[in-house]
């Protein structure tokens, strides 16, 4: 889908999905674009008004740099990584124009209970995917090993931040296949008292 002055909101919402990161080509947000996007994903449900996350953007000029830590932080935790694993930390790091990692920043002080917290972080990634979609790019949430290895959260922050996701944001080079919903019936009641 591409960006429509005459698409209604609840058309985008209807019409969103995740296309695969190592699908999304060039052209991806152009800077103004992705602070825009950045800018809506942060209008997000947030008690407390704790913001406890954070999007640390990774340029297309950084992904070599970024190739290379990811490769040598799962070397050491993965010593006998075979090449396929290794060339798959590779192809990590360097899919879609765009890579935006979020960060879960837990305000552990607050009155807040942290479970809030989390959820904040969750709104925040969806609405980081809605209003990409909204500028017509096909996104991605990742998580997976990086996501849960600490010497990959410190490349982006410290403990107790924890890494939310890695989205890949591009244009998506193939088709959009819809993917089965859930039955509405199913996870749908009525509480009766």
């Amino acid at each position: 889908m591409t960006f429509n002055d005459t698409a209604t909101p609840l058309s985008l919402l209807r019409t969103r999905r995740s296309g695969k990161a190592r699908d999304l080509v060039a052209p991806g947000p152009d800077a103004a674009q992705l602070r825009d996007i950045l800018e809506i994903a942060a209008r997000t449900p947030d008690h407390g008004k704790l913001a406890p996350w954070r999007f640390v953007v990774v340029p297309q000029e950084a992904r070599d740099a970024f190739a290379t830590a990811l490769v040598a932080a799962y070397r050491a935790e993965r010593p006998t990584a075979a090449r396929l694993e290794i060339e798959a930390m590779e192809q990590f790091a360097r899919q879609s124009p765009t890579l935006v990692v979020v960060l879960y920043s837990p305000k552990v002080g607050s009155h807040i209970p942290l479970w809030e917290q989390e959820l904040s972080v969750g709104a925040a990634t969806m609405n980081l995917l809605h209003a990409a979609h909204a500028m017509g790019f096909a996104g991605n949430w990742l998580t997976g090993w990086a996501t849960f290895s600490d010497a990959v959260r410190d490349l982006f922050g410290a403990a107790p931040e924890r890494i939310a996701g890695f989205i890949y944001i591009g244009t998506q080079s193939k088709l959009l296949e819809e993917r089965p919903r859930p039955d509405l019936d199913a996870i749908v009641s009525n509480w009766v008292g």
